[in-house]
């Protein structure tokens, strides 16, 4: 983000924060719009961010900021020059065209499923606005997408105000819709009960499109290449999307090349690990810091590695690396091992689970088979863990106790 407030006058950059402590005072709204236009003709997405930094360097929580957000999509609602001159990939598929379709099918959901029921009373308007929010709840896997696949590419380059701020503004909303959902679920509520609620979370929800399509879309398309489109792409089907996903996949077409992770990740003594990489060292006491046991065999059925966690369930001696795992295990259950082996190896099956009693453990053993992204059998896994605390878990526990 320094690079952004490098960029903007110290002059332009005081009187937008000064704009916004004014509203955050408590003035009044239409005299600090009134000043606003008359004199901004125009402001950049780039004077916006740096605002919203300079805002936290200052000391302002970014739980204050948020409540600023509203402000900023009515102030700087028609004014953000860069919307008009923006140049968005609209190839299908591509995650930034992705990100304005579903916008477009949330605001169509508001407008034909929500908007018209809430005019009018009886059980059968309250029953069609569950649905709706109930659909509408699918708004959470969009704003997934943005923060787990967009964010980080953004942070990468100091840019962390606007992600901060955005994001205390989702889960604002994902509570708004929830607590719709909840009321609409309780027996007797009618339309009235509701309505103030669903007309705030329509408010929010759609001030949220108008900040992704102008201050997230341009610091997007300004800040990552193809290839951090690309990957966001490959990863966007793991998170999900809002009810329906792009018919069409955004893929490497051959010219984009991941010079950017390839440097990120080959730092002399990590290893590449798929989504990052690790030291030798980082990588041993992380897998020894798992509370359960791992062990891998390989495909030709030899020990090829096991966790040493300081609470054990079952003795691991170094001598058994290199050993065929039929030599590890009595003669008596060798036939079970062998079948288990056999199933993954053919693709009958992808997992066995086997649970036992140890004095006063409850012991959970998994086999999972490891395959490659072609499907080829490397090995399996055995995940060996003691349950006996989960199964007396009750309730919930939200906080840390003191």
């Amino acid at each position: 983000m320094s690079e952004f407030i490098n960029n903007v006058s110290k002059e332009r950059k005081e009187a937008l924060k000064k704009l916004i402590k004014r509203l955050h005072a408590g003035e009044d709204f239409e005299s600090v719009k009134i000043d606003f236009e008359k004199n901004f003709s125009e402001v950049s997405t780039e004077e916006i961010s740096a605002m919203e930094a300079s805002l936290i360097e200052d000391g302002m929580q970014v739980e204050e900021i948020q409540k600023l957000c509203d402000v900023h999509a009515n102030v700087f609602g028609g004014s953000i020059s860069d919307i008009h001159s923006l140049n968005l990939n609209d190839e299908e598929g591509h995650p930034l065209q992705v990100m304005k379709v579903e916008n477009e099918r949330i605001e169509q959901l508001i407008s034909d499923e929500i908007e018209p029921y809430l005019k009018k009373e009886g059980d059968q308007p309250v029953l069609m606005l569950r649905i709706a929010f109930d659909r509408l709840s699918e708004i959470n896997k969009h704003y997934a997408r943005k923060e787990q696949l967009f964010f980080p590419y953004l942070e990468r380059k100091d840019i962390t105000a606007p992600p901060k701020v955005m994001w205390g503004v989702d889960d604002d909303i994902r509570k708004v819709i929830k607590d719709m959902q909840k009321t609409l679920n309780e027996p007797g509520t009618k339309v009235a009960d509701i309505l103030k609620d669903a007309q705030k979370a329509i408010k929010e929800v759609r001030e949220m499109i108008f900040k992704e399509d102008t201050i997230l879309s341009p610091l997007l398309e300004k800040n990552l290449n193809l290839y951090n489109f690309i990957t966001i792409a490959e990863n966007s089907d793991e998170v999900g999307y809002f009810l329906e996903a792009p018919k069409k996949k955004f893929e490497n077409a051959g010219e984009a090349t991941p010079t950017e992770e390839v440097s990120a990740i080959n730092k002399d003594g990590e290893v590449p690990i798929g989504a990052g990489s690790l030291s030798l060292e980082q990588l041993e006491v992380l897998m020894n810091t798992l509370p359960l046991d791992l062990t891998f065999v390989d495909n030709e059925g030899h020990v090829k590695y096991f966790t040493q966690g300081e609470e054990r369930i079952f003795d691991r001696p170094a001598t058994i690396i290199g050993r065929h795992v039929n030599q590890c295990h009595p003669p008596s259950s060798v036939h079970i091992v062998e079948k288990i082996v056999e199933s993954f190896k053919t693709g009958e099956k992808d997992h066995e689970d086997f649970w036992i009693q140890m004095k006063d453990k409850m012991i959970h053993i998994r086999y999972f088979a490891v395959r490659n992204k072609k499907g080829t059998y490397l090995g399996t896994l055995e995940f060996t863990q003691d349950i006996t605390p989960l199964r007396a878990l009750e309730g919930e526990k939200r906080l840390i106790e003191e």
